[in-house]
């Protein structure tokens, strides 16, 4: 009995190593999911006026559009189950990166023989309407990534409720926020779309104010109902004049541009916004 009682605890403990290998091991193949994607970024993402925003090389994305397709394959296979177990955190990276991923990759269809992302739509087809990504699943659109999955328009409760993102997702254009120079990561998200926002407002080019009056990028027209919320949904912010002042040292305001936001005397008007390619000139 002495005998089969230590066999029994010897597969006892040797399960119970085995399954924490497999733990380590996954673990440690999620946190190696981006490593791809960051290394290109970093390699083909380059700062511009004096780190408001970023040009990218498409040359250079292109020579390497294998290493990107194998990334692409890599998120590709992540399965629902598995990504439910992950944090929100890890989740909304995942998402960000597979969007700017895709992104990328649908520019290189055409490129250098484009001008624009537009260009890859037509009168009655968007670029953003296209079955073009494998992800969780179902063959997605940009949209279906961005406005269903990150957004969480199609559900009662916004998933990640993180206006954030509009600084974070790229859509290959002048007018749209940086495209980040490393992929996003559940560990560092926060620090990185913190960076991104105060960024972006940063940018004078886009976002200004000038005497009462402030002037902003279209993004925050088009997607007035992230930043429009109940009371204290994000950081006790419930309108875009909330959210605006929350960065005001980042945008530079005057003591009387704070004061003109907060009383709700300053007009608000939204600039056009610029879709020529934000290719490496």
């Amino acid at each position: 009995m002495r005998t089969i009682a230590l066999f029994s605890r010897g597969i006892a403990a040797g399960s119970i190593a085995l399954f924490a290998a497999s733990v380590s091991f996954y673990a440690s193949a999620e946190e190696g999911l981006h490593s791809t994607l960051d290394n290109l970024l970093s390699k083909y993402v380059t700062p511009i006026s004096n780190g408001a925003s970023t040009q990218v090389n498409y040359d250079g994305f292109k020579k390497e559009q294998t290493t990107l397709n194998e990334y692409l394959a890599r998120i590709s296979k992540v399965e629902q189950s598995t990504f439910n177990s992950w944090n929100k955190d890890k989740q909304l990276a995942f998402l960000i990166n597979a969007y700017n991923a895709y992104t990328i990759e649908l520019i290189l269809t055409e490129y250098p023989d484009i001008d624009s992302i537009r260009d890859l739509g037509s009168f009655f087809s968007s670029p953003w309407k296209k079955e073009i990504a494998p992800l969780l699943g179902e063959t997605r659109t940009l949209d279906e990534i961005e406005h269903e999955l990150i957004r969480g328009t199609n559900q009662t409760t916004k998933t990640y409720n993180e206006p954030r993102i509009h600084f974070a997702v790229n859509c290959a254009s002048v007018g749209c926020p940086a495209l980040r120079e490393e992929a996003y990561t559940g560990d560092k998200l926060d620090s990185q779309l913190e960076a991104q926002t105060k960024r972006f407002l940063a940018d004078a080019s886009r976002n200004k104010m000038s005497d009462d009056t402030l002037y902003l990028s279209k993004i925050f027209d088009w997607y007035s109902e992230d930043f429009e919320r109940k009371d204290g949904e994000w950081r006790g912010t419930s309108t875009l004049t909330e959210f605006i002042l929350l960065y005001k040292d980042a945008m530079q305001l005057t003591d009387a541009q704070v004061s003109a936001l907060k009383n709700n005397t300053a007009d608000i008007e939204f600039l056009n916004y610029d879709w020529a390619l934000n290719a490496a000139r």
